[in-house]
């Protein structure tokens, strides 16, 4: 077995919030910052068959209601991305929503969650499109074995010190 050792890295720029100036990595402190009501929207996109869209409109895949499943797995996924993803703050969310969009032969899967905090929610927000996308897929893979999730990305969000933002071209979350 190789050994690996650490080399160092060069001092982070003052972007990076979650690198010390020694190139470690740590949960930054919040604690100084107010509260506001914050929100993001995310998005994943399942890219599918014809055939696997019409199965999800009618709910006639051989495990169920894909959807359902997707949404509550989009909303539990939210509540644990501080068990997730490392160096999250864990958040008093106070709402989350998971929508689909079916396309020709696609579903987009469009998450927003709420709270007021110290943090923003935009991992929260990838974290639930992400899961239910993944959900989705579960669900289909025994009739397409080749659907492929692509497009997760932050679509907008707000409050914060930083504003509101979209990607449609800034402000106006």
């Amino acid at each position: 077995m190789a050994h690996v050792t650490e080399t160092p890295h060069p001092t982070p720029g003052p972007g990076l919030t979650h690198v010390r100036a020694d190139g470690s990595a740590h949960m930054v402190d919040v604690s100084a910052k107010p509260e506001s009501t914050r929100e993001a929207t995310a998005q994943a996109v399942l890219n599918t068959t014809r055939e696997v869209i019409a199965l999800l409109a009618e709910g006639g895949l051989p495990k169920g209601d894909a959807l359902a499943v997707a949404r509550v797995a989009g909303i539990m996924a939210a509540k644990k991305t501080p068990e997730l993803i490392p160096l999250c703050h864990p958040l008093p969310i106070a709402k989350v929503t998971v929508d689909f969009e079916l396309g020709a032969a696609a579903v987009t899967v469009f998450a927003t969650v709420k709270t007021r905090g110290v943090t923003g929610v935009e991992m929260e927000a990838l974290t639930a499109a992400s899961v239910a996308a993944l959900a989705v897929y579960d669900m289909v893979k025994a009739v397409d074995k080749h659907a492929v999730i692509t497009d997760v990305r932050v679509l907008a969000k707000s409050g914060g010190k930083s504003g509101d933002w979209n990607v449609r071209g800034g402000g106006g979350a």
